[in-house]
């Protein structure tokens, strides 16, 4: 698996005439987020927490009419985002006359171990730190743009005031000073739990585990690990989810762009061929007239 990933990072070196960035190896364990979307209460506590350590922009003051979802989505502005979902159907386990039930999680950058704006970017502003997380450098972003088409997730956007790309940061200045992100510590339920991602993995499979046990049969972990997510290799914020990704506006089966660059070099050479094939086929046909 080694040498074919070494060769998929070669391949997309040479088709898209950027410099490789190897994922380094952390000085540190490296850091992540696991999100338990069961005990999520919707409080957004984590958007408020985020949006004033970061002293972010707020995003309008408008109703969007989606439940109580007036953010939306993730953006320049919104690294953290509460999702609202309704159902007419009961969780597993719930015992309810209604027949409703409600699918709440605070979505974030997922810090991929594959990350694919990290690898488009051509200036080197996008980093992998000491923690393994994926970092923007807002003094060297030139607002190119290519990091926001290559992110499977549609996390990161640019700004429309100054035209550079944010997103989360996994609170690097409070890492650095052995802190706990802004979103984690505000959290009331322990839906963001921040701590070393080996430790967080097995907890998350426990969970699920107990869950299961409880009669919540449809709990299962997205992005755990790369056997979980090949596309992108697993993600370092990963989540504990009760119904199909699509329902929480998760794309099913996520592939950083420049996992297809050998694809898209066989698909040239193929094309190559034909062409030429059917331009000596014409030629050979002329003659023989």
């Amino acid at each position: 698996m080694d040498d074919v990933a070494e060769l998929e990072r070669t391949l997309a070196t040479e088709a898209t005439g950027m410099p490789e960035r190897k994922r380094a190896t952390p000085g540190k364990h490296p850091k992540g987020f696991f999100t338990d979307t069961t005990v999520c209460i919707g409080c957004k506590a984590c958007e408020v927490a985020c949006k004033e350590w970061n002293q972010l922009p707020d995003d309008g003051l408008h109703f969007t009419g989606m439940s109580y979802d007036n953010t939306v989505s993730l953006g320049a502005s919104t690294w953290r985002h509460v999702s609202f979902v309704e159902r007419p159907v009961p969780l597993g386990g719930q015992l309810t006359t209604q027949g409703f039930s409600w699918l709440l999680m605070s979505d974030v950058c997922k810090h991929c171990q594959r990350a694919g704006c990290l690898e488009n970017c051509p200036t080197g502003a996008i980093v992998r730190t000491e923690f393994d997380s994926v970092y923007v450098q807002p003094d060297i972003c030139n607002g190119c743009g290519y990091c926001v088409v290559s992110c499977p997730f549609g996390v990161i956007d640019r700004r429309e005031e100054d035209g550079r790309a944010w997103k989360c940061t996994l609170c690097y200045d409070r890492l650095k000073d052995d802190m706990t992100p802004a979103c984690a510590k505000a959290c009331p339920t322990d839906s963001i739990q921040f701590g070393d991602l080996d430790e967080l993995k097995e907890r998350a499979r426990q969970r699920v585990e107990e869950l299961h046990d409880r009669g919540v049969g449809e709990a299962y972990l997205y992005g755990v690990d790369e056997a979980n997510q090949p596309g992108t290799e697993g993600l370092n914020a990963f989540f504990l989810l009760v119904d199909r990704p699509e329902v929480y506006n998760l794309p099913p089966d996520p592939v950083v762009p420049t996992k297809k660059a050998g694809e898209a070099w066989d698909s040239m050479v193929a094309s190559a061929v034909a062409m030429t094939v059917a331009a000596v086929a014409v030629v050979l046909g002329g003659k023989a007239r």
